[in-house]
Order: C-alpha cells, then structure tokens, then sequence
C-alpha cells in the first residue's frame, strides 16, 4: 500500500481506474437503450425485446458467483482485461446475430463481463488506494460510472444518425471495451505508481492482494452467508433489491416504451442521454444529502419518485402527446433515480459487520442484483400477457413498496446508529 510518508496522486488514480472504467461504461451507455430496437429488428416481439434486454442483469447476477474467485486467482488487473474481452466477444456476437436468440446470448456474455469487471475494480481500489481516500474515491467511482452512462447514448444516437442502423452503435462498446484492455495493458505497474500492495494469506494459504482476497472472500460460502444474516438481508436486503429492480426496469422499460410509441432509435438515445446527464448531475448532492441528514433522506424520496414516475408512464401510453409525456417522465425518474445514487453501496457498508464486511457485501449485492434481474423479466412477463402500460404501473407500486420497507427498516439499522453487527 501507499507509504503513509509518500504523497497519494488522484490524477494516478483516474489513469489507472478511472479511465477505464470511464470507457467501459460508455460502451454500456450507448448500447443499452437501443437493445430492444436491435431486438424489434431481428422480428422480436415488445415482450421478448424486454427478456432479451434483461439478459445484460441476469447476466451480471449469474456473474457475481464465480467473480469472486476469478478475480483472486488472476488478480483484479487482468481480471478487467479478460472481462474487456468478453464484451467484446459478447457485442461482437449481439451485432452480427442472426435471431434474437442469439442476440439475447451476446447481451448476457456482456452482463458477465460487467459482473467481472465490476468486482475487479473495486478490488483494485482496495488494494491500492490508501484508506483515508478510499471513501471519496470509491464515490468517485460511481459519478465515473454514470458519466459513461450520459455519454454513452449521445454516441450512439450520432452513430445511429449517420449509418441509419441501430446495430451500427453495438460496436461501440467494441472500441471502448478494446480501448480499456490497452489502457489497462499500457500502463505502468500499479506497484509503481502507488507502492507495493499489501497482501494477505487466504484461507487456501496462498498470498493474495488485499482486494484479491476481499474478493475470494465475497463470494466464498455466498449462500451460507446469506442464511446466517437472513434477519437483516430479509429486511434491508429486500430493500436493496426492490431499488435494484426499479433501477433496472427504468434501464429496460423506458427503451421498449418509445419502441411502441413510434420514437426512432436515435431519438430514444438522445432522450435517455439527456436523462443519464440529470442522473449524473445529482450523485454528489445525493451523497450530501446522505451525510447531513441521514440515508433515509435520499432512499425513500428516490423510491417514491421512481414509483410515482412509472405510475405516472402507465397512463400515458395512448395520448395524443404520448411522446411529450415519455419525454416528462423520462426526466423525472432520472432526477428521482439521481437523487438516490450510492444508497445500495452506503447501506451496504453501513450494514456490514465491521471486523469482516466482505462475505456480508457479497451477500448483500447478490440479492440486489437478483432484485436487478428478475424485475424486468416479470416486467417482460406482464407485458407478453397483458400490456406495457400495465407492467409499468405494477412496477411503480412495487417502487411505493419498497419505499415503505425503507422507510420502516432504514431508521431501525442505520440512521439511529444501532449497527445490527459490531
């Protein structure tokens, strides 16, 4: 780790982690909103369009289990360099896919990658930021995450704008996702840049990172872990992966919505770049919000934002100004959405035990990500059997559920500083 002695660079950082970072959330960016026109392309319906999006989340859940390991036993910087690969190869198969089958196969190789390179990452900060910078870096982080999100879909809509193919924006996440590999591969030695990182022995007796280990040990005994903390998981936990779930149904319902109300594959990037850039404004009001005056102040506004705005979407599909009102709405649930950004990574450190947070980490984000993938799959579900409109109501009163499960829990375990765990 850093010398105590030796001055901490945060430009060194931003080469290091952020950049990369930076280049594979912009290819995320830019292909997410236009999956379902991809799919709509390949003659799949609006109900499986939204299963074939949804692959991306399950994709990541699926990828959290082995993560861990991968991550311990290639280290986190290769461990980002073969996940940049894996896009690749998943956009790569998505782009030239002859049925939506395998379009949906590419999208979830991509929501492994996303798993691996997100794990990685955050492993790599562990290891080589200094702890007294780790709590903003880490914030920086997530604003870096959401940057990409913003940028991302203004590419692909100039992309899509040029060519007249929405398929043609798949390949930018090629290009930035190769872009990351060598920004990862050029650079110096992290042992060079920040000193060398402290390691620990693992379980197995091998010598690891700090993050390389932190890493083994989140995902080691997953489902133990998650029986042993059932009491707070069964509550909070259940918070987290309802915020998860909305989350992710905004990620999927918002591009299948302007798919069935006629808006173009470039228009619907643009709205939704317009939308990632209210969202990346707020993450550090957000953060403000959460330290002065407590984490219920962010999540439960944030919850019944998204709730009411999805609410809102369901009576507006068959108006004269349906398009106006996707717009509207589009704006309001990223302001909601912003407005609680880094809750499920500040509850989650808030709520884990203080002597050994990792298995509880692990557990904690495996359930928010299954909340991130089953939603828009019974979103798809609904809409296959009923309509959109209604699968955008039901999701707005589980957003006001969830709301309700935070305003209740979050006081009892967080804010009044009655930690569940020492």
């Amino acid at each position: 780790m850093t010398s105590p002695d030796r001055p901490f660079n945060i430009r060194a950082v931003a080469v290091a982690v952020f950049l990369p970072t930076l280049l594979f959330s912009v290819g995320e960016g830019a292909i997410i909103p236009i999956i379902p026109a991809v799919a709509g392309n390949l003659g799949a319906s609006l109900a499986v369009a939204g299963v074939i999006s949804s692959m991306i989340m399950l994709g990541e859940l699926v990828g959290d289990i082995p993560a861990g390991w991968v991550v311990s036993r290639i280290g986190e910087r290769f461990a980002m360099m073969w996940a940049s690969l894996l896009a690749v190869i998943g956009v790569a198969t998505s782009a030239v896919a002859p049925n939506p089958f395998m379009l949906g196969l590419g999208i979830f190789c991509i929501g492994l990658a996303t798993a691996v390179f997100g794990l990685a990452r955050h492993a790599f900060m562990t290891t080589y930021v200094p702890k007294h910078y780790r709590a903003r870096a880490l914030s920086s982080l997530g604003g870096v995450f959401r940057c990409g999100w913003f940028i991302g879909p203004f590419i692909a809509a100039g992309i899509i704008h040029v060519t007249g193919t929405s398929q043609s924006a798949l390949w930018v996440m090629v290009l930035c996702c190769a872009a990351a590999a060598v920004t990862l591969l050029v650079l110096p030695d992290p042992a060079a840049m920040f000193g060398e990182a402290q390691t620990v022995k693992g379980a197995d007796g091998a010598n690891r990172s700090e993050g390389e280990e932190l890493a083994a040990e989140e995902s080691e005994g997953l489902f133990r872990t998650i029986w042993n903390y059932r009491a707070v998981l069964l509550r909070m936990g259940t918070g987290g992966a309802l915020v998860g779930a909305l989350r992710s149904c905004r990620s999927v319902i918002l591009p299948l919505w302007a798919v069935s109300i006629g808006v173009s594959e470039a228009n619907t990037a643009l709205i939704i770049g317009i939308g990632g850039a209210v969202d990346f404004a707020l993450f550090y009001a957000s953060g403000q919000i959460m330290d002065r005056f407590g984490r219920i102040w962010s999540a439960v506004p944030s919850m019944i934002g998204l709730g009411l705005g999805f609410i809102a979407l369901a009576f507006t599909h068959d108006l004269p100004g349906s398009v106006v009102w996707f717009i509207a709405v589009t704006m309001f649930l990223s302001l909601a959405n912003g407005v609680g950004s880094g809750i499920l990574m500040t509850l989650g450190a808030d709520l884990a035990p203080q002597a050994s947070p990792a298995a509880f980490l692990g557990a904690y984000r495996f359930l928010g990500d299954a909340g991130t993938a089953a939603a828009p799959l019974a979103m798809s579900g609904i809409t296959a059997v009923a309509s959109i409109s209604l699968a955008a109501g039901t999701i707005g009163g589980i957003g006001l559920i969830g709301a309700w499960m935070l305003f209740r829990y979050i006081p009892r375990f967080v804010d009044k500083g009655t930690r569940p765990f020492p």
